[in-house]
């Protein structure tokens, strides 16, 4: 086997997650030297090694990591590792150039991209888009932060007719010439601040999606959230309110007050996904798309897990599995959609803020609330003077107290409103562990 000659570029890809690892194989199959530094314990990294070994890439752990190869030309930044960190202090000491994978991405993208942010409802606005264009023989693939990396899905979009790309503030944060087709604005609503030092540098990351953009373009946003003049053509949505292109009348959505869906035909239902509908709805719109070509796919939809998911009932309680809900934009939403009473279980890790915004809502909504993780005494501030709060030490504990709690008729609501690294994996590990919990239960 003959040695890699020695013309090639030599990268660097900082963090090994699934975006870093996405970008080091890409840059691997272009002919670059890669390295990935990632100061994680090597133990921990130890399977991605050797995946990434596999196609000729180095993978430097711990304190390795902080070391940067002779002749790099540029750096790739996984959106999981902050600015500011010695990781990127070290490369940024060396003077190397530091390339966001979002960018790295779309520099190589062969068709038009759109592009889905926003606090909430990114995921499942990005799969109703994909399944919406096609179902319209639109062909597109679905990519970004909802999994698979942009960078392991560009290489396919010389055959596609646009790329459908989830995109968070901290992809965001890194973009020099990143500029979608159409860019999409769900909503805005306090998260990440353990990341960002207030509010205002978490809106402007995430404003950059329209930053590229020009009056061949399209914006759609909510009608709700307060935005800057746009260069783009803009369609708006709100399904709380009349008086946007998009809006929602005795279940109907409609577009300048002429009915296109009826949400008794979707799989869906509350006011937050009537508004991911009406995104994909004006993404479609500006596309050129008619609306008897988007309906099929947009009623077929089912709502992904953790997302509102009804997992079981137990005499006569329903338990609904809302674990994707890492901040209280998404507990708002998911209350806000329901007419019975609620026994709520929120709580976990501290991401920086309070939940005293909420305290209104879920007097009105709740029946009680079971509180667990680093969050549960602040909480328990907040809202004990509301409504009964119980603590628990475990999530089987808070299934316990919320199902004595409950009456016939209640719906027992699981949705955390922040992240769950403080007891899980993830939110996906924290939900499957509720639905495993609730079938425990006696039907």
């Amino acid at each position: 086997m003959s040695a890699l000659p020695q013309h090639l570029k030599r990268v660097s890809v900082l963090g090994a997650g699934e975006s870093g690892i996405s970008a080091a194989l890409l840059l691997a199959t272009e002919g670059c030297k890669v390295t990935v530094h990632d100061t994680a314990p090597a133990q921990r990294l130890a399977e991605r090694s050797l995946k990434l070994s596999a196609a000729g890439i180095v993978l430097q752990a711990e304190e390795e990591a902080l070391q940067v190869p002779d002749a790099t030309e540029f750096a790739v930044l996984s959106p999981g590792i902050e600015l500011g960190t010695p990781l990127v202090t070290a490369f940024q000491s060396a003077s190397v150039p530091l390339v966001g994978e979002l960018e790295l991405a779309f520099n190589r993208c062969k068709c038009p991209v759109v592009a889905v942010t926003g606090t909430n409802g990114k995921t499942t606005t990005t799969q109703l888009i994909e399944a919406m264009f096609n179902g319209a023989n639109v062909p597109t693939q679905a990519c970004g932060n909802i999994g698979p990396a942009f960078s392991a899905k560009v290489g396919q979009s010389e055959e596609l007719s646009v790329m459908t790309v989830e995109v968070s503030s901290f992809q965001l944060e890194t973009i020099a010439s990143f500029h979608p087709r159409v860019a999409i604005w769900l909503n805005f609503a306090p998260d990440h601040l353990d990341r960002y030092p207030s509010m205002s540098e978490y809106y402007a990351a995430k404003l950059r999606i329209f930053e590229r953009q020009t009056h061949d373009d399209w914006a759609v946003v909510n009608a709700r959230d307060e935005l800057p003049k746009l260069n783009a053509r803009t369609l708006r949505f709100n399904a709380q309110a009349p008086g946007a292109d998009f809006s929602l009348i005795n279940g109907m959505i409609c577009f300048l007050g002429e009915p296109v869906l009826r949400m008794a035909d979707t799989q869906l239902y509350g006011l937050h996904n009537a508004e991911n509908l009406m995104a994909a709805l004006a993404t479609g719109f500006a596309w050129g798309l008619d609306w008897s070509a988007m309906r099929p796919a947009l009623c077929a939809y089912r709502a992904l897990p953790h997302r509102c998911e009804v997992v079981g009932s137990s005499f006569g309680v329903e338990y609904v599995n809302d674990s994707k809900a890492t901040n209280l934009d998404a507990v708002e939403k998911a209350l806000a959609s329901e007419t019975r009473k609620v026994v709520l279980i929120a709580g976990g890790k501290d991401k920086g803020f309070e939940f005293d915004s909420l305290t209104e809502l879920v007097a009105q909504r709740c029946r009680s609330t079971v509180l667990i993780g680093e969050m549960a005494g602040r909480i328990s501030e907040n809202w004990s003077g509301a409504l009964p709060c119980q603590r628990a030490g475990s999530l089987g504990e808070a299934v316990a107290l919320a199902r004595a709690a409950a009456q016939p008729g209640d719906v027992v609501l699981f949705s955390p409103g922040t992240s769950s690294f403080d007891m899980f994996q993830n939110y996906a590990d924290r939900g499957n562990q509720f639905r495993a919990l609730v079938k425990q239960l006696s039907p």
